[in-house]
Parts: C-alpha cells; sequence; structure tokens
C-alpha cells in the first residue's frame, strides 16, 4: 500500500470507529429495551453496563486518533498547526453525516485576510506568517472545541460547526466575535496594524448538502462580503448565484467598455451647509451595459479592483470629469474617490499629476478621498503618495469616518484638508440617539483640529438642519438631487450662472433639485 493510501486510511479511522460505535450502540440500546420488556433485568443491566464501557473506551480512542493526525504532516498545514484542506474535507463529511443522523445542522465560516498579499509584499514573509499565525490562533480560541479548523490556501481559513437549526444565533455570535478580535490592532513589523477580515457563511440543515456544497456557497458569500468591504459576517443567500453571473459578465466585459470609453462620470453635488451654496461634486461612475443595463460604480468597481483594473478605471473617469470641468466656475471643485488598491501603486501620485497636467486642470481644484482601508497595507506608501499630492496642491480627504478602527492615529500622521463622515452614521441620525452622539462628537473633533467635516448620505430636511445646528460644513446625498452627467452639470452651473465668465446669482435656496 503507499503512504497516501496509508495516510487516506489513517485519516478515515475515526470516521469508521465513530460509525460503528454510533451503530453498535444503537443495536445494543435496542436489545436492553426488549430484555427490560422481556423482565429480564439483570441482562439488560450488565447489556447496558457494556455499552456504557465501549463508549467510553470509543471516547477515549478518538483524542489519541485525531492527534496522531494532527502530527501527520501530510494532514496538517506546517505553518499554522490547523488542518490543511484534505483532512478538512476528510472530517467535514464525518461532521455533517453524523450530524445529520441527529437532526443538528453544520455551518462553514470562511475567512479572507482583506489584501493579505500586499501586506505580505510591502512587510515581508515572515510578517505575513506572523499575520497567518495571528488569525489561526484566533479563529482557534475563539471556535467551539468541537469545530473542524483548517488553513485552505494562502490567507483563507474555514471554519465548520455544528449547532441546533432553531438556534443558529450561536453561529452569528461566533462570526461576530471573531469580526471583532481579529479587527483589532495587532503588532506587525514595529507597526501596529487593524487587519479587515471578510467572512462568508453556509449552513447544511437536514439530508441535503455535501462538504462541496458547504465551500461552493460560502466561496459566492465571500466574493459578496470583501465587495461589501464593510467587515461584516454575511450568511450565503440563492440571489448570490444570479451576483456571480453579473460579475462574470462585468468581467469579460469591463476591458473592452474601459477602452471604448462606455464607462462615464456621474456628479453628486456638495454643498456648504451654513450659506447652501454649491461648492463641488463628487465623481462617481456609470456604465450602460448591452446585458446588464446601467450600472453602478459600486456594482462594477470592486469587480474592477478584483481584476487590477480599478486605477484605470478611477483616472479615466477623473480625467473626463476634469476635462468638462474647465470652464466652471473656479470655485467648483471635484471629488474624486480612490479605491484601496491604488495606494499600493508606488507611482500613483504621478499618474494623477500626469493627468492634472494634460487636461490642463488646476491642482488646487481637485480632492483625493480615500478611505483607511487604503491605508492598512502600507501606511508609509500612503503617506509618500499623499505628500506628493500635497505638494502638488491637490486636497485630501478621509472619506467613510468612523468606520474603521484607528481613525484618530490616521488624523494624527496624514494631513488630511477635510473628514467625511461614515453615511451609515448620517442616514441613522434622527432614528438612533448614539449615531446623533457619534456625529455631534465628530463634529467637535474636528473644530479642535480646525478639520471641516462633511456629512455624506444626507436624505431629509430635518438631518440636514441638526448638522448645520452642530456646526457640520458640508453635506451631499440625495437630499440634493439625483447624480448628473456632464450635459447635466453644466445645465444646473449655466442656471446658477457657475460657468467661468458668467456671474454668479445670489444664493436663494440649499437645494440644487426640485
Amino acid at each position: 500500500m503507499s503512504g497516501s493510501h496509508q495516510n487516506n486510511a489513517s485519516a478515515n479511522v475515526p470516521a469508521r470507529l465513530l460509525s460503528v460505535a454510533v451503530a453498535g450502540g444503537m443495536i445494543l440500546l435496542g436489545v436492553a429495551i426488549i430484555l427490560i420488556q422481556l423482565g429480564l433485568d439483570l441482562p439488560a443491566k450488565l447489556l447496558l453496563s457494556a455499552t456504557a464501557a465501549a463508549s467510553a473506551l470509543v471516547y477515549w480512542r478518538l483524542p489519541a486518533l485525531q492527534s496522531r493526525i494532527r502530527a501527520d504532516p501530510e494532514l496538517r498545514d506546517s505553518l499554522t498547526g490547523l488542518a490543511n484542506r484534505r483532512a478538512f474535507n476528510d472530517s467535514a463529511q464525518t461532521m455533517i453525516e453524523a450530524m445529520r443522523r441527529r437532526k443538528r445542522g453544520v455551518a462553514l465560516l470562511l475567512l479572507d485576510i482583506d489584501r493579505f498579499r500586499a501586506f505580505a509584499g510591502s512587510f515581508g514573509h515572515d510578517a505575513g506568517d506572523s499575520l497567518l499565525q495571528h488569525v489561526a490562533k484566533t479563529i482557534r480560541a475563539e471556535a467551539p472545541s468541537e469545530a473542524i479548523v483548517a488553513r485552505f490556501e494562502s490567507d483563507c481559513f474555514g471554519c465548520l460547526v455544528s449547532f441546533d437549526p432553531r438556534a443558529r444565533e450561536r453561529i452569528d455570535r461566533l462570526a461576530d466575535r471573531l469580526a471583532i478580535r481579529l479587527g483589532q490592532p495587532v503588532r506587525m513589523a514595529d507597526q501596529d496594524f487593524a487587519p479587515r477580515t471578510a467572512i462568508a457563511l453556509s449552513r447544511i440543515i437536514g439530508d441535503d448538502g455535501s462538504v462541496d456544497q458547504l465551500v461552493r456557497e460560502a466561496d459566492l458569500a465571500l466574493i459578496a462580503a470583501k465587495a461589501r468591504g464593510d467587515g461584516k459576517p454575511l450568511w450565503f443567500e440563492p440571489a448570490m448565484q444570479d451576483a456571480m453571473a453579473e460579475r462574470n459578465i462585468i468581467i469579460t466585459d469591463l476591458r473592452t467598455a474601459l477602452a471604448e470609453g462606455h464607462i462615464t462620470p456621474r456628479f453628486q453635488p456638495q454643498v456648504d451647509l451654513g450659506t447652501g451654496r454649491l461648492t463641488g461634486f463628487e465623481v462617481s461612475g456609470h456604465w450602460e451595459h448591452p446585458v446588464l443595463g446601467a450600472i453602478t460604480a459600486d456594482r462594477f468597481l470592486p469587480v474592477a479592483e478584483a481584476c487590477g483594473l480599478s486605477g484605470d478605471v478611477s483616472l479615466s473617469l477623473m480625467r473626463q470629469a476634469m476635462a468638462g470641468a474647465r470652464d466652471w466656475d473656479p470655485s467648483i471643485t471635484l471629488s474624486v474617490p480612490l479605491v484601496a488598491s491604488q495606494f499600493q501603486d508606488a507611482w500613483l501620485a504621478q499618474k494623477i499629476i500626469k493627468t492634472l497636467t494634460e487636461c490642463g486642470f488646476p491642482a488646487h481644484r481637485l480632492e483625493i478621498e480615500l478611505t483607511e482601508n487604503a491605508l492598512f497595507a502600507n501606511l508609509a506608501l500612503a503617506q509618500s503618495i499623499v505628500v506628493s499630492l500635497k505638494n502638488q496642491g491637490i486636497a485630501l480627504a478621509l472619506d467613510h469616518f468612523g468606520s474603521g478602527h484607528s481613525s484618530l492615529a490616521h488624523l494624527r500622521v496624514l494631513p488630511f484638508d477635510r473628514v467625511r463622515i461614515d453615511p451609515d452614521f448620517i442616514r441613522n441620525m434622527t432614528a438612533d440617539p448614539d449615531c446623533s452622539a457619534i456625529v455631534s462628537a465628530i463634529v467637535q473633533l474636528g473644530d479642535n483640529l480646525h478639520l471641516p467635516i462633511a456629512a455624506k448620505g444626507l436624505r431629509d430636511s430635518e438631518t440636514e438642519l441638526r448638522l448645520r445646528e452642530i456646526g457640520c460644513s458640508h453635506g451631499q446625498g440625495p437630499l440634493y438631487g439625483p447624480m448628473l452627467d456632464l450635459a447635466q452639470v453644466r445645465q444646473l452651473l449655466a442656471e446658477k450662472r457657475l460657468l467661468a465668465g458668467v456671474s454668479s446669482a445670489p444664493v436663494t435656496t440649499p437645494r440644487l433639485a426640485g
């Protein structure tokens, strides 16, 4: 027998032993019940005692057998000490079958470290290995003792847990604890990092289901969780199958659409809350797809980032917006959000400056927005890029403030010109006193740091009034009208006499639409 076959046989010993033990125990228990019904109490007691002793022996032997598997290098991940993918598949199918007999469900948590390759590339493989070991240790510490925890590949981990179908919240709590613990700052390569881990979940309840199905569904949920980017665990839903089909279409057509100019800018107005005056626009992307119809940036940009095309998309939108905005009133600015992966490009600042020069657009009218995710993998490189942009007169805004784990530290080390509060806080201000208190605290922090605070996601007049009362400087969102294309922006600016060479009209209302 070959070594591989021997290892497979060893891996299946606990499964066979457990199956035989369960079947044999059921038979012996049935015989004991019959003996009791026949009035043969003594033989029944002897049989039950023997069954209990055999069960104890099985459960005493199982840990030893499992330890032998863990000691087998072909079944164990050498870096983290967890089971590898092969051992996981064997053990997982055994758990699924055992839990099916007990009418229990099985859930798979799939975990992926956000931008791990960029981190390891910047700080070296030793730092990357330390991060993987930290993640593995955290999962093993939080998972129940009976859970099967494995490292699948690179920075992807799996955790298989059984649960009572009537109490799925146990799995939700485990996923939430892992998200919180794995998002806490950890010291790596002489720096404090707050790694974000995407967590996806899938489940089997009832007679149908296999390991392959669990992993396939969790993979789809993981893609959706990474695209959402908020670090919150996400369960698989059947609609994700359709989302995957859409993603494949976008991947196929994106490069051609970019080359042929089918991805065009859209503009969201930004308003001074004190005066109601229009001050600028945030640039977003729009794609009229021949099959999928109108696609907004939040649908295609995560796919572009995964394909390595997000930088090309952002620069194309920036170039088109600048070319269209050259004759706008000099007071009108453009804010361009950049995705995290672009800040791993050492030539990013030069590319933006080159685009400015080619378009003849003044640097002081451009604002670059970045989120804290952009700073995770390589803060030193991000600082270098930011300094290069600032030296050219380009403004810098920290976007979605409050959603990360080290916002205050980033305000201290990077020269931001503005902070934009996470839209989730703004949307919930009127209904949630805690959100209102957080927004007030952020505005007060901005006052103390002499840093203007802007609110994103404004939808109603009540929230706008509250923001104005607490001193928030700027706002943007659906309250001020829909996203506009270049022609619509020009019409709006013409009406407000904000095209170059046209005198500005008096401000009569803070509304831009309606």
